[in-house]
């Protein structure tokens, strides 16, 4: 019976990948979810069917795909954080939280967030974030010393 409940409130239930990735790139276009995922099949040779094969074999990449379908274009307010660790299929969606209307996305605010990304990125890995010319290698004092 709780699984009956879980499917009815998760709004990936009964909907295919194929019908899932149709709907996202007639609404953004492969160049916006490009953009925003970072996923490459959506930027070398887009198609349909060529994303689908790459998404169903990588796991990650369908994760972050469907997620991007719950709360970009199904607008869908934030997972709690115990619902967050779930994959997108398993979470359940409060009864009060109805999909509303596809955000309205552009490539200056994919722009912005992977800059606000490389941000958070390089302030948790103080060296991955330098573009300075130097490369930092964090055991180069112990490789100079000498023996």
């Amino acid at each position: 019976m709780s699984n009956e409940i879980n499917y009815k409130n998760n709004p990936l239930h009964g909907v295919s990948l194929k019908s899932l990735l149709i709907e996202i790139v007639d609404q953004y276009g492969f160049e916006i979810l490009f953009a925003y995922l970072n996923i490459n099949c959506f930027k070398t040779n887009p198609s349909i069917d060529s994303s689908i094969k790459f998404l169903k074999k990588t796991d990650w990449a369908r994760q972050k795909v469907e997620v991007f379908y719950l709360y970009e274009f199904k607008d869908l307010p934030q997972a709690s954080s115990e619902q967050f660790s779930l994959p997108p299929r398993e979470r359940i969606i409060p009864e009060d939280q109805a999909p509303g209307d596809p955000k309205e996305l552009s490539l200056e605010d994919a722009e912005r967030l992977r800059e606000k990304r490389a941000k958070k990125s390089a302030a948790r890995e103080p060296w991955a974030g330098q573009r300075s010319g130097k490369n930092i290698d964090p055991w180069a004092n112990r490789k100079n010393k000498p023996k």
